[in-house]
């Protein structure tokens, strides 16, 4: 009797391991990129007050993240020195997960951004940016413009190079009409290419307009003949992807597979519960 409930406590663990995973397909919490400043706080009692403030900023944000899906706000340093921060999170997110991806940025922030003044982390579904006063005056002067490429990524090339330009540029114009008449948020799918863009929430109409015009500018010099990329300046970004004939199908072929095995792993655990309960009865009568 002892060897068949080893035997059946081997195969139900086995079962369970067979069973789907409820983790979402969508990470929210990936890195995607990061920038930090080079220039940090030397003096050791300067620096623990600036990490005490930078922890309450941070404290802040993820409480306003339960809440809302873009909030700024500020904390003095010192008398002369202050540090501004924002998060912001996908439009296309729950709440729920909004303050589960904020609250992963002040330990990620911290761990690959230590002492630094300034600092940008961007995750799949949202992105923290923390600045003092005196660096963002000095970037804008060198700069000139707050739609500077921050980070590019782009997919695999394109066969047809000619039809996917003129189908991409058709999509770009859909994107940069479709931003004017949204929120800072706007998602289409034009013919086979899905597309999505965002401005920071404080951004006005015009300002948005004008950052994903550059982001287009910037997919079109960047990722050329890409099928898919996401193009991220300082204060917008922008993905698109080419739907590929075929893909769809693999995927559902891939959530078929994961049901059956699921429902077999599901009857299979249901048949040895039910055996191991009759194993039972028949000791107690046989008592």
């Amino acid at each position: 009797m002892d060897t068949s409930h080893s035997t059946i406590h081997f195969t139900l663990t086995f079962l369970l391991l067979l069973l789907p995973s409820s983790k979402p397909v969508s990470d929210y919490t990936t890195l995607v990129y990061k920038t930090c400043a080079t220039q940090t706080f030397n003096h050791h009692q300067l620096f623990q007050t600036y990490s005490q403030t930078l922890n309450s900023l941070f404290q802040q944000l993820v409480a306003q993240s339960s809440q809302h899906k873009f909030f700024k706000t500020m904390e003095a340093v010192t008398d002369d020195t202050a540090i501004s921060g924002l998060f912001q999170c996908r439009d296309d997110i729950s709440k729920e997960d909004c303050f589960t991806c904020v609250n992963t940025l002040p330990h990620m922030s911290n761990t690959l951004c230590s002492g630094s003044t300034s600092a940008r982390v961007q995750l799949h579904g949202c992105y923290m940016h923390f600045e003092t006063e005196e660096v963002p005056q000095k970037t804008r002067e060198s700069d000139g413009s707050s739609n500077i490429l921050l980070h590019k990524n782009c997919g695999e090339p394109v066969g047809d190079y000619i039809r996917f330009k003129e189908l991409m540029d058709e999509a770009f114009l859909a994107l940069e009409s479709g931003i004017l008449n949204s929120n800072g948020y706007y998602i289409t799918d034009y013919k086979s290419v899905k597309l999505t863009a965002q401005c920071e929430g404080d951004s006005d109409t015009c300002d948005c307009s004008n950052c994903i015009n550059d982001a287009v500018q910037a997919a079109r010099e960047e990722c050329t003949a890409s099928l898919s990329a996401q193009i991220y300046l300082q204060r917008c970004f922008i993905s698109y992807g080419m739907h590929v004939p075929g893909t769809s199908r693999n995927n559902n072929t891939e959530k078929l597979a994961a049901i059956v095995v699921g429902g077999a792993a599901a009857l299979l655990l249901g048949f040895i519960l039910l055996s191991l309960l009759n194993s039972r009865f028949r000791k107690n009568d046989y008592e």
